[in-house]
């Protein structure tokens, strides 16, 4: 633990912040990697979880990645299950209360969770994992310890809280029941002597409440990391089941695939970053080459490469639907080396020789009969700015004309 030479390059990787940042009078280490390099035994990571639904998608898988990440370098993760806390629910970034759950519900959740973490996580090594369910101390909890709980944070503190302070000021109803959760996620840091305590950037108000209780306690406070909010597919809004945005990690190997080798040329970075261990250095720079490279990645994360590879033969033979005697390896090629950009669709469909001319061109997006990589297209006048943005993809009229576009 106290190697000099330590590298620190999974540390940093896809982290947002890391706080604080600077030494403290409680945390005379400069930084986290300090702490790391003067222990002598492994530090505790603390990430909990509310599991107040069923599904967990890639954008819940990045502070379990970075858990990993530090099982790895050889310290301990501690998976805290919030069977006690999801009855409460957490009000970050809502609107209205949550609606509060059963402890049936809760440990139905919690197993389907654990489950679905075993791909990323290491569960065998001795040492590395705990899991631990919060009930376990705040369900001991007498009046007296709550009532010490309340009175370390003032009402004003609580209302900077950016979901409280929105509802506040909207007028909308805030229960007292509700002051008790970053309270209690932060009661789970005392608890369990966390040393980093792992996040969204929209925790960072729960964990630094978990610093302060510590110190309150007369433990060490421990550092917060906080990692980025993952947009969805649709390159808008962050991943979400309710939105129809996301890629979960329970879907169907085929379903999964398809869904990332369509991740829009700017997220690119980002999920190779956030959701691979791929040297960012190494990619590819024909955006087709890394959606598809992108999607074997993480496909193979939780399905295994060769299912992976598979289902990226089936999804181009879908592309090929209504000709049963096409594959992959039989759609002719076109080099848009010689078209220039920008250019509207309708004019590649001439220049590919898919249509006659321009103007058949029109005519056939006009009728609903281009598509592609299976994708209608529907905007007559659909410009193209670089050839990178169509470089692999397969262009598409009626059922049985199929081009492969190059560069």
């Amino acid at each position: 633990m106290s190697s000099s030479s330590q590298n620190f390059d999974w540390l940093n990787r896809g982290t947002s912040e890391i706080f604080p940042s600077q030494p403290t009078s409680d945390n005379p280490e400069e930084n986290l990697e300090q702490r790391i390099l003067k222990s002598e035994i492994p530090l505790r990571i603390k990430l909990g979880i509310d599991p107040t639904g069923t599904d967990i998608h890639l954008g819940h898988s990045i502070p379990f990645r970075k858990l990993r990440a530090f099982q790895d370098a050889g310290h301990t993760a501690v998976v805290i299950i919030g069977d006690f806390t999801a009855q409460i629910g957490d009000p970050t970034g809502k609107s209205e209360v949550r609606r509060q759950l059963t402890t049936e519900q809760v440990m139905a959740n919690a197993q389907t969770y654990l489950e679905q973490l075993r791909p990323i996580l290491d569960f065998e090594t001795p040492g590395r994992l705990e899991i631990r369910y919060n009930s376990e101390w705040l369900g001991k909890l007498d009046l007296a310890q709550i009532q010490e709980l309340l009175a370390t944070m003032t009402v004003g503190q609580m209302l900077a809280k950016e979901g409280f302070a929105e509802r506040y000021n909207q007028e909308k109803p805030i229960f007292l029941h509700e002051f008790l959760y970053p309270l209690m996620q932060g009661y789970d840091s005392v608890a369990i002597e966390a040393d980093v305590e792992l996040g969204g950037t929209d925790q960072k108000f729960n964990i630094a409440v978990g610093r302060d209780l510590q110190r309150h306690f007369n433990k060490r406070p421990q550092f917060g990391l906080l990692l980025p909010i993952l947009l969805g597919t649709d390159g808008v809004q962050k991943m979400s089941k309710s939105l129809g945005n996301y890629v979960g990690l329970k879907e169907d190997v085929l379903s999964m695939y398809s869904k990332l080798e369509k991740t829009p040329d700017a997220l690119l970075k980002d999920y190779f970053e956030l959701l691979t261990n791929i040297d960012l250095t190494s990619l590819p720079e024909n955006p087709r080459e890394c959606q598809k490279m992108l999607a074997i990645a993480i496909v193979s994360q939780f399905h295994g490469q060769d299912a992976a590879l598979q289902a990226q033969k089936t999804a181009e033979q879908i592309v090929l639907q209504g000709n049963t005697n096409a594959d992959s390896d039989s759609v002719p090629e076109y080099s848009l080396s010689e078209v220039t950009f920008p250019a509207k669709i309708f004019y590649i469909l001439g220049a590919t020789g898919l249509c006659k001319s321009s103007g058949e061109g029109r005519r056939q997006i006009q009728g609903g009969a281009v598509k592609l990589e299976g994708e209608k297209i529907t905007d007559v006048n659909l410009t193209v700015d670089s050839a990178d943005e169509l470089a692999g993809k397969v262009l598409q009229v009626g059922k049985k004309k199929f081009i492969r576009l190059t560069f």
